[in-house]
């Protein structure tokens, strides 16, 4: 069943035990508690794990400008990149500098990445949970001003994060480990 925004923090507030809201730019405390901190919350737990629902692929080129030293060129990340994963252009000796991948590779390079998923549907079931105990988490202490109850959503939030981790594990393939070229030249 797809989720939205709006369903996905109530869940959070119900494990508070705190009222509903219908939208999140409703004038509320409790909208404007979980408002504030949605979009945060929600890409750092993207960020967080090689999640396969986030997961893109893209075709970079090489940027007209250097870098300054150490390597001859550099790529910028994709817009909508959280965390860059790997090149896929076989053995590459690359580097990351703010949002540029530096690397001596002239072509074109073959980026894995986790994306910023905005659409709530593309989201995984468990991964929705753990994301609700974290925004109960960190909306506690202004909704609740209970230390005990945030303790408990953390460790909700610690098997839900687990759970889903679990479970997106198992639903992917094995990445192959790409052999260092001087231990092939070594055999």
């Amino acid at each position: 069943m797809a989720v939205s925004e709006v369903a996905l923090v109530n869940l959070a507030l119900q494990k508070l035990g705190a009222a509903r809201i219908t939208s999140l730019s409703e004038d509320s405390r409790n909208a404007r508690s979980v408002n504030a901190c949605y979009k945060m919350m929600r890409d750092r737990e993207l960020r967080a794990h090689k999640w396969h629902f986030a997961r893109k692929q893209q075709v970079l080129t090489p940027d007209t400008a250097a870098p300054a030293f150490d390597y001859s060129y550099q790529f910028t990340w994709p817009t909508d990149c959280l965390r860059v994963l790997k090149p896929r252009n076989g053995y590459v000796d690359w580097q990351l500098a703010g949002r540029k991948i530096m690397t001596n590779m002239s072509d074109t390079l073959n980026l894995d990445y986790i994306a910023r998923i905005t659409n709530t549907t593309l989201f995984d079931p468990t991964f929705d949970d753990g994301l609700a105990c974290k925004i109960a988490w960190h909306c506690c202490e202004e909704i609740t001003q209970s230390n005990q109850k945030k303790a408990d959503i953390m460790t909700e939030y610690r098997m839900a994060i687990a759970e889903a981790r679990r479970t997106n594990a198992i639903e992917v393939s094995p990445e192959e480990f790409q052999e260092d070229p001087w231990l092939s030249a070594r055999r």
